[in-house]
């Protein structure tokens, strides 16, 4: 059995100065730790989304009426607060178990040999929306649960899932120059449906804001629209990305495409009617709070899907960048599903 060599003083200076670069010296992941550990702050920021949405709908968004504190007397929630208390001050709880697993990915890829820069960036890119979120949190409580507060600290959960997702997706590449899988008319129309479906979850806050559930049972400010109306427009902004998945997967199916981008398309039309199906059951229901709740579940899961179409266009090797010899295609296939 090996030893553990003894932390002598200049080890504990070190690891104050840079413990990053502590840990890493002593310390080197294997690259399915990595991907776990980007994996898990994915995850978390999911969760997040899901128990962000538990408060709103159980009228606990108030529960803690004050920030940074629960009150102004108690930094936790008290029993006098009851349920509602400690849903609010619960959620608070869980954004430090998503940075635990945001600084779990920022190590684990600070520590890989050979060092990636790509992805430490990635990690701290993540802590660094979390903690503004976490004020932006804030801010929503101290003005009482304003609708567009509410839409930007949602958005801003979306921008935290789209760089977790990221770095998910590169801990599995390698970090060679990005070789195409499709042609370039294949990319336009996966853009155009990343836009699609990013106007769709904006418009799906609008229909939060605008909606029955304003997240506590005090009078709180709602968006001055029409709910109906504009979860008509969300209805057909859904069925617009629908039409383009369906387009996109026809058209990768036709000139025999990769199956990279072919699976991550079927996966991305599978995850959208099940997200589709929920939607109009909650809208014909009036809106119960476990439907509200799954929808916001499958609009995390939407836009991942979503990132994982866009990403599966290209790839990475894991070795140095090689010239990719040039094919002969039928005019056709060459020009829309790109090189092999």
């Amino acid at each position: 059995m090996e030893r553990v060599p003894n932390l002598t003083r200049a080890d504990a200076v070190a690891a104050v100065r840079n413990p990053l670069a502590f840990i890493a010296a002593r310390w080197t992941p294997t690259p399915r730790t990595v991907q776990r550990a980007a994996l898990a702050a994915l995850v978390m920021a999911v969760v997040i989304v899901v128990t962000g949405g538990a408060v709103r709908l159980t009228g606990s968004g108030l529960g803690c009426p004050t920030w940074p504190t629960c009150t102004d007397d108690s930094l936790t929630a008290t029993r006098a607060m009851g349920v509602h208390g400690a849903i609010e001050f619960g959620n608070r709880m869980l954004t430090y178990v998503l940075c635990a697993a945001v600084g779990w990915a920022i190590i684990a890829a600070r520590s890989e040999k050979p060092y990636r820069r790509s992805l430490t960036r990635l990690g701290w890119a993540q802590f660094w929306i979390v903690m503004s979120n976490a004020i932006l949190g804030g801010i929503v409580v101290l003005v009482g649960l304003n609708p567009y507060t509410v839409a930007a600290h949602f958005v801003a959960t979306t921008a935290l899932i789209t760089v977790a997702a990221v770095m998910w997706q590169r801990t599995r590449e390698g970090d060679t120059a990005p070789r195409p899988l499709v042609g370039k008319p294949v990319q336009q129309l996966v853009w155009f449906m990343v836009a699609a479906a990013a106007l769709l979850i904006l418009v799906g806050t609008v229909v939060t804001g605008a909606g029955p559930h304003a997240g506590d049972s005090s009078e709180v400010e709602r968006m001055p629209l029409d709910w109906e109306t504009v979860a008509k427009v969300h209805a057909v902004l859904a069925w617009i990305v629908v039409s383009l998945t369906f387009a996109l997967w026809f058209i990768l199916k036709a000139v025999d495409a990769p199956k990279g981008p072919l699976h991550r398309t079927r996966d991305l039309f599978l995850v959208l009617l099940s997200q589709g199906v929920i939607g109009y059951v909650q809208y014909f229901t009036d809106l119960p709070e476990f439907l509200v709740g799954l929808h916001m579940l499958g609009s995390a899961l939407v836009w991942i899907a979503v990132l994982r179409v866009l990403l599966a266009l290209r790839e990475r090797s894991e070795g140095e960048p090689t010239e990719i010899p040039a094919q002969s295609y039928a005019a056709t296939s060459s020009s829309i599903a790109g090189p092999r």
